[in-house]
C-alpha cells in the first residue's frame, strides 16, 4: 500500500493517515510474532526434550489443538473486522489516531470505501486511508446534525447579555435564536435543556416589549415633528400675510 509523505520546510511530515497505517502495520507484525512464537516454542520443546522422558503424543496433540484453536480465533477476528468495516461505508465516524509525536488526533468524516489488505481493513475518509484499529465512534447523521444545530444555538445563546441589560441592539440575535428553535424537530430540541428554552422565551418576550416601546416612542417623535412642521408653516404664512 503506497503512502505519499508531506514535506514542510524541507522535512518529511507524517500525516495522520500515514501514522495510522504505520501503527496498523506494527500491530500486524506483533500479532504474527505471537502466533509464530507459539509454533517455535512447540518445535523447540520437541527438539530439546529429554530423550529418557519424552513428551507423550497426547500432550503434543493437545498443544497442536491449542495452536489450531488460536489460529482459528485470529482468523475469525479478522473476518469480523472485515465485515464490520464493510458496514461502515456511508457512515460518519470518529477516529483516534496517534501521530508520529505520540499525540492523539481526532479524525472525523464519512467512510467512502474500504480497502482490504492482508486480512486488514482500512477506511477511506476524506481521501485518506486509516486503520480500523483507530475507530473510536460511529455516529448517526441525524444525531450529528442535531448536535451541530444545538451547538450553534448555544453559541448565540451564550453571547446574549443579561436579560436586564438587553437592548434593541440585540434584536437580531434574539430573533435568530427563536427562529432556530422554532425550526427544530422534537428530537433536535432534546439537545437543549428546559432551563435554556425557558430563558430564551424570556428574552423573546423582553425583546418584543423593547421593540414595542421603541416603535411607540418613534411614533410620538414623528407626531411631534409633524406638529413642529405645521407650526413652522403657520409662522411662514403669518409672515407672508403681514408683508
Amino acid at each position: 500500500m503506497g503512502v505519499v509523505q508531506k514535506v514542510e520546510d524541507g522535512k518529511f511530515v507524517e500525516s495522520n493517515s500515514a501514522a495510522s497505517l504505520a501503527e496498523a502495520t506494527k500491530k500486524k507484525s506483533n500479532d504474527s510474532l505471537d502466533k509464530d512464537a507459539f509454533l517455535q516454542l512447540l518445535v523447540a520443546q520437541m527438539k530439546y526434550q529429554d530423550p529418557l522422558e519424552p513428551t507423550s503424543n497426547t500432550e503434543y496433540i493437545s498443544q497442536f489443538a491449542t495452536f489450531s484453536e488460536l489460529e482459528q480465533m485470529q482468523n475469525m477476528s479478522a473476518s469480523m473486522d472485515l465485515f464490520r468495516a464493510s458496514s461502515l461505508v456511508g457512515q460518519t465516524v470518529l477516529l483516534k489516531v496517534t501521530d508520529g509525536q505520540g499525540r492523539t488526533v481526532d479524525v472525523q468524516g464519512n467512510v467512502d470505501y474500504v480497502v482490504y489488505e492482508k486480512n486488514k481493513a482500512y477506511l477511506s475518509i476524506n481521501g485518506e486511508l486509516y486503520s480500523m484499529d483507530d475507530l473510536d465512534t460511529v455516529a448517526d447523521p441525524t444525531y450529528l446534525e442535531a448536535y451541530k444545530l444545538g451547538a450553534n444555538w448555544l453559541n448565540i445563546y451564550n453571547k446574549l447579555p443579561k436579560i436586564e441589560d438587553l437592548t434593541t441592539a440585540d434584536r437580531e440575535k434574539v430573533e435568530k435564536l427563536d427562529e432556530m428553535y422554532q425550526g427544530m424537530t422534537d428530537y433536535q430540541k432534546t439537545f437543549l435543556t428546559d432551563e435554556q428554552v425557558a430563558v430564551m422565551k424570556k428574552y423573546v418576550k423582553k425583546m418584543k416589549d423593547l421593540v414595542a416601546i421603541a416603535e411607540a416612542n418613534k411614533g410620538d417623535s414623528d407626531e411631534d415633528s409633524d406638529k413642529d412642521s405645521d407650526k413652522d408653516a403657520d409662522k411662514d404664512t403669518d409672515i407672508s400675510g403681514d408683508k
